[in-house]
């Protein structure tokens, strides 16, 4: 499953540069699939959208830290344990019950993101 972060983060920012999948974003800004890894193209979203990789996409939130759950491995792959939770200090990068991912999900997902 991906993690998200809660509304009861204070917005330091630890979490961002931890992510292997340049998954975290500040609030408020645009994303792009591209953003940190080797893709080109187009790349096919969870919902079922096509987009072309490198298109900057809605910030999935304006008011705090953002995890794109499309891009997010739960570090599978890169660590024994998502980064942005282990360095979070007010402990709201958790995991998302509405996106849950087997270990072998995750480890396509981490191949698609870093050919």
């Amino acid at each position: 499953m991906a993690i998200i972060i809660t509304d009861e983060c204070i917005n330091c920012g630890a979490c961002e540069p931890e992510c292997p999948n340049n998954a975290i974003y500040e609030g408020g800004i645009e994303w792009a699939m591209a953003d940190g890894n080797t893709l080109n193209g187009i790349y096919i979203l969870e919902n079922g959208k096509s987009v072309n990789v490198h298109d900057k996409q809605t910030p999935v939130s304006n008011e705090y830290y953002f995890i794109v759950p499309d891009k997010c491995t739960e570090c599978v792959g890169f660590h024994e344990e998502p980064q942005c939770a282990a360095v979070c200090p007010v402990d709201c990068c958790v995991p998302d019950t509405d996106r849950v991912e087997s270990q072998d999900e995750l480890l396509l997902k981490k191949a698609k993101l870093h050919l």
